[in-house]
């Protein structure tokens, strides 16, 4: 194994001290815990989320204005405790309510929902919402059901928007929801990650395989087969997203092509261009590309292809402002 790291023990505690050296405008941590916090505390309703280490950006990178004021970070592939994620919400509370966006992956949604109860008997009022966008199985090693990928961000993005306006709770958890009803995702890979104290690959590929519907925790998929073009993975990707019968001709999206962490910007770039034909060729209109490392894991070669149905709510409060170390919109 081959990592730029010093000892396995302190990769998370040194990544985020190392986030917060290099973006002290936006983050700051927890004194004793995990977590990222927004530089500057604002009275509205707080967003909270999170998850295990690996996935950078997620989720200290989207702490910020118009999207997240608190972040938790478990160890690698593994969901924060309850207490840590108890306590970012005990610290981005502003007296609005908090929102706890959590990814469907079985330790995340309880040891989420455990730290909303232990809120809630301090007097915050909490709200969840779960995300389950990955279209590629129903139910995974990690998740009873969908698990919850890349498709996150936009529900960052959108309801980190309403919650600015000064929008009560209730409000955020609905456009939280409304973005979960219409986003939906599916990845691949190419070549394995290996967890830090794992110390070798989670899965094996030979030269000539690919694994279609991989997780972002390196998950099985729907199949293993022979590697193809870009354009032929692209397809299958996208037939499976468009069987959801979700998105149909006329209709407004936006488009998210995802790196794994290990795949050069260049070839998430090819992989764009056919996607954007083929949503042309079916007449939907793309208000809105982002390319690049999103929802990673760790070094991972393959992407993701993500697709948000709009309307003009969604539209609006996504082209809204934020300002975060990893997401940043005028």
């Amino acid at each position: 194994m081959k990592k730029l790291i010093n000892e396995v023990d302190t990769v998370v505690d040194e990544m985020l001290n190392g986030m917060v050296a290099a973006y002290p405008q936006y983050v700051k941590r927890l004194d004793g815990f995990d977590v990222l916090l927004r530089a500057e505390k604002k009275e509205k309703v707080a967003l909270v989320s999170g998850g295990g280490g690996g996935h950078e950006p997620a989720h200290g990178g989207y702490v910020g204005y118009g999207m997240l004021d608190a972040a938790v970070t478990g160890e690698m592939f593994t969901s924060p405790t309850p207490d840590q994620v108890y306590e970012a919400i005990m610290a981005a509370d502003a007296g609005k309510g908090v929102l706890l966006v959590t990814k469907n992956y079985t330790g995340d949604v309880m040891n989420f929902e455990m730290a909303a109860e232990m809120a809630a008997d301090e007097g915050v009022e909490v709200a969840q919402v779960i995300v389950a966008d990955d279209v590629a199985v129903e139910n995974s090693t990690w998740t009873t059901g969908r698990r919850g990928i890349a498709g996150t961000v936009f529900v960052h993005k959108i309801a980190g928007a309403l919650a600015e306006t000064g929008a009560e709770l209730s409000e955020v958890k609905r456009v939280a929801e409304k973005v979960i009803a219409n986003v939906r995702s599916m990845g691949m890979a190419i070549n394995p990650c290996t967890v830090p104290a794992v110390g070798k690959p989670g899965f094996e590929l030979a030269e000539d395989e690919m694994e279609i519907g991989i997780g972002i925790h390196g998950e099985p998929g729907v199949r293993r087969a022979k590697l193809e073009t870009v354009n032929e993975i692209s397809d299958e990707l996208l037939a499976k997203i468009f069987a959801e019968d979700i998105f149909h001709e006329g209709d407004e999206i936006a488009l998210m092509v995802n790196g794994m962490g290990g795949t050069p910007i260049m070839e998430l770039f090819i992989a764009n261009n056919h996607v954007s034909e083929v949503l042309a060729g079916k007449g939907l209109k793309v208000a809105k590309t982002i390319v690049g490392n999103y929802m990673t894991s760790l070094e991972m070669e393959g992407f993701s292809i993500t697709l948000l149905k709009l309307d003009e709510e969604l539209k609006e409060l996504l082209f809204a402002p934020a300002d975060t170390p990893a997401f940043v919109q005028r």
